[in-house]
């Protein structure tokens, strides 16, 4: 079950929390973050303050999803996708505390929402394949925090050229 807490003026629960519906995907981690950041409290909230705070971190991939680290090297870019277990999953309109006004969940990148997936880019520092460590420049999740997958960055499809933004 999800950490709902009491919402905020102009928020909209849901009518039933996610966290608590049978579903039909069968999510799978890959491994765990190693990040500086202890608790949820601590953490930046997003990858331009994790990156600005100067802290590395890593992700420890578990040893059966190893050989899929292969052709990954200091210097590329990647996605990394997080489960974001401590967030709340049942709001639909959300008040962030930094906007003066409310907002759908579907235009924020807040972790709370129905899937509590969290999105980062981060750059290849090191890696050790065998020991599953990759090491990055930063991530903006709590330590310990549950990895879904890891993507490669590809520069002619996640940047597209500034006349198509």
């Amino acid at each position: 079950m999800s950490d709902a807490k009491a919402p905020r003026p102009g928020e909209v629960p849901l009518p039933f929390d996610p966290a608590d519906a049978d579903g039909d995907a069968r999510i799978v981690f890959i491994g765990r973050a190693e990040t500086p950041w202890p608790t949820r409290d601590d953490c930046p909230k997003n990858m331009r303050q994790a990156r600005e705070r100067g802290r590395p971190a890593a992700i420890v991939v578990d040893p059966p999803y190893r050989p899929g680290l292969r052709d990954i090297k200091a210097g590329d870019a990647i996605w990394v996708l997080t489960w974001m277990d401590e967030a709340a999953r049942n709001l639909i309109v959300q008040a962030p505390r930094h906007r003066d006004d409310t907002f759908g969940v579907f235009a924020l990148r807040s972790p709370a929402r129905p899937n509590p997936l969290g999105l980062s880019r981060a750059v290849v520092t090191a890696i050790d394949a065998a020991s599953g460590r990759v090491a990055l420049d930063a991530l903006d999740c709590r330590d310990g925090t549950a990895i879904v997958d890891i993507k490669p960055w590809i520069d002619t499809v996640d940047a597209p050229p500034a006349a198509a933004v």
